[in-house]
């Protein structure tokens, strides 16, 4: 019987200790948004807030018009995970005021997955890219049906309609052409 009870005792604090990280989790906001990324010091980023005190801190003085070509130009073979995910994230942040700029940014990204003739690419990376960019856009849906926004920051999101388009598998399809890839797992995981 004392075995019953301290098992039971055992799963109802577990169980406790999963909601509670549950809840916390929750608060916090989309993860692909809310949560900034820190890739490798020196890594190629879009512009940002001097010392940003949130995770919407766009720099007032970057030219939105030149946001697909540096999310392109930044999005190299080099530029580790964190700074794709990283510049992905801020690059949503930056289209959010702008629907036409963010379908833009969008069929972009999304176009390197397609070789020039027509044929899928076999470069995971713009799988990844893709992918990633379609799940930060669904994300992004949230932060206005959650009411995370006030005055001036809450009339500039536009975002309000999540892509059409299964952004999670591209990733597994990214994951499938490295072989496998750590990185881009713990990307995935924070998808749904």
């Amino acid at each position: 019987m004392f075995a019953t009870l301290s098992s039971r005792w055992g799963c109802m604090g577990g169980l406790l200790i999963v909601l509670l990280a549950c809840a916390a989790r929750a608060e916090a906001g989309p993860p692909l948004l809310c949560d900034p990324f820190r890739p490798e010091p020196g890594a190629a980023l879009l512009p940002w807030a001097p010392a940003p005190t949130s995770w919407n801190a766009p720099d007032p003085d970057y030219d939105r018009r030149q946001l697909v070509g540096d999310v392109l130009r930044l999005l190299t073979p080099q530029a580790s995970i964190l700074a794709r995910m990283e510049n992905l994230r801020r690059a949503t942040i930056y289209a959010t005021a702008d629907p036409r700029l963010a379908g833009e940014l969008l069929a972009a990204v999304t176009a390197r997955t397609t070789t020039a003739s027509g044929e899928p690419s076999r470069d995971p990376l713009a799988w990844f890219d893709a992918g990633y960019l379609i799940e930060t856009y669904r994300q992004a849906t949230h932060i206005a049906r959650w009411d995370m926004l006030t005055g001036e920051a809450r009339r500039m999101w536009t975002m309000n309609r999540a892509p059409s388009a299964d952004g999670v598998a591209l990733v597994r399809k990214a994951i499938a052409l490295s072989g496998s890839n750590r990185a881009m797992e713990h990307a995935m995981s924070l998808m749904r």
